[in-house]
């Protein structure tokens, strides 16, 4: 069966999206290195700025949210973290049908230039003894206006680099863009590793958090500055029709139910495993007894070594084998070594250090092709929302909550019950890749076709 045929017989005659890509505009010869730093650059700022948020909430939610308990504080910051979440899938609809109808280089810069002016705007917000309530609700207006960005920044980003990687090596592509995401959660615990060090825990608590957000604003700058000189992507630029008005995505997403509900799934594996080890660690191995927050965050960076090694050498595996193996391998690890694990370290049989280096590596492997995999799952004309959609809804159906569910856990004495949650979406993401089959080849190398 050709991949045009087989993107007929799964997506309602429509063919496979690697195939479409691959004859609206083959790959260049060249090497679109301005293009893949574009796309990386925006990812680093995405993951700083949205992790930085995270580890600094219980440094600045004394100063900017009322009450007088800090539980109570610290739980209101956290929310702010969920609700930034919650709009992410309206961003992803928004701001990515402007990416599928004005361009893909558009709707990169949009959604960096408003990461960095939320960015901005958290750094400068004056404490609630200054101006009362309107402190914490500038602070979820500054959520809200990055998180409506980072719904589309990532899809964004997957259509992107789905169509100006070269043929042979679109995984690896995928994985130093996604790459960036390491990069910039790494370098939030930098950041909070120098204030700390600089300023002690006091001197943060009282205002040297800002940093934080100002290094994040500036760092958006930069990345602002090297998306506007990247091209625009030539399988957009073949596949547009200037002078007729799009057409609405909805029937072409309709058309594609089963695929959007594999985005969904895969996501939401990835996506807890993430946000567990990134932004909650920390508290959770403090709280059981494990090792405390300073030993956790330098456990942390050694991880994030480890997940970029595993993401660069998935990338350049599922070039050369497909990714579907390398998905299930890093699923698979996930849903039956998380528990086990980290019930060993609770209980001291082994260090923090190796855990956070083995879980990271695992979640490496789905990281490293999940942008491209589910780029080359739809045609050019609603890439960037199909996409973005499912991918907005697990993120924040299952990290924007994680945090709260983590506090609230903690506080009513079921630390250990953590470990099953991400354990779990791992299985389900694992159980759903079973939905597909793949065809790679060194031409097309992922036209994906559902079992009908």
């Amino acid at each position: 069966m050709t991949t045009t045929e087989t993107g007929r017989h799964a997506g309602g005659g429509l063919p496979a999206a690697g195939a479409e890509a691959a004859t609206t505009a083959p790959a260049p010869a060249r090497r679109p290195r301005r293009e893949l730093a574009a796309a990386t650059a925006g990812s680093v700022v995405e993951a700083y700025d949205w992790t930085v948020y995270g580890i600094l909430a219980p440094y600045f939610a004394e100063a900017l949210f009322p009450g007088t308990s800090p539980t109570a504080k610290l739980i209101a910051a956290y929310l702010g973290f969920a609700l930034g979440f919650l709009v992410r899938p309206l961003g992803s609809v928004l701001i990515g049908r402007l990416t599928d109808t004005r361009g893909r280089r558009y709707g990169l810069t949009l959604t960096v230039g408003l990461i960095a002016a939320g960015s901005l705007c958290l750094a400068v917000i004056p404490g609630y003894a200054s101006i009362g309530l309107a402190a914490p609700l500038l602070v979820v207006g500054a959520r809200l206006v990055q998180g409506l960005s980072v719904g589309a920044e990532n899809p964004s980003v997957a259509a992107y680099v789905t169509e100006t990687a070269p043929a042979g090596h679109r995984y690896f592509y995928s994985a130093v863009s996604y790459g960036g995401v390491v990069l910039g959660s790494a370098l939030s615990f930098i950041v909070m590793n120098v204030l700390l060090g600089v300023f002690g825990e006091s001197g943060v608590e009282d205002g040297a958090w800002r940093y934080g957000f100002v290094f994040g604003g500036l760092l958006g700058l930069t990345a602002l500055w090297i998306r506007r000189g990247a091209a625009e992507s030539g399988v957009f630029t073949a596949a547009k029709e200037p002078k007729t008005r799009a057409p609405s995505p909805w029937p072409v997403l309709r058309a594609h139910l089963g695929r959007l509900a594999l985005v969904f799934a895969l996501t939401s594996g990835v996506t807890t495993t993430f946000y567990f080890v990134t932004v909650d660690f920390p508290s959770y191995a403090e709280s059981a007894g494990a090792a405390g927050k300073e030993e956790t965050s330098a456990a942390l960076l050694l991880g994030m070594v480890a997940l970029l090694a595993a993401m660069l050498g998935g990338g350049k595996a599922a070039d050369r084998f497909g990714a579907l193996p390398v998905l299930r391998l890093g699923f698979a690890g996930l849903a039956v070594g998380t528990v086990p694990l980290l019930a060993a370290m609770t209980s001291g049989r082994i260090p923090v250090q190796p855990v956070t280096v083995v879980l990271l590596f695992l979640l490496g492997l789905p990281l490293a092709v999940s942008n491209v995999f589910a780029g080359q799952l739809f045609p050019p004309a609603v890439r960037a929302v199909a996409v973005g959609l499912p991918t907005a809804a697990a993120i924040s159906l299952f990290g924007g909550t994680f945090p709260v569910l983590a506090e609230l856990l903690r506080s009513a004495g079921h630390n250990s019950w953590l470990p099953w949650w991400p354990a779990l979406t791992a299985a389900a993401a694992l159980a759903a890749s079973w939905a597909v089959h793949e065809h790679p080849g060194r031409e097309h190398p992922v036209p994906v076709t559902p079992h009908a």
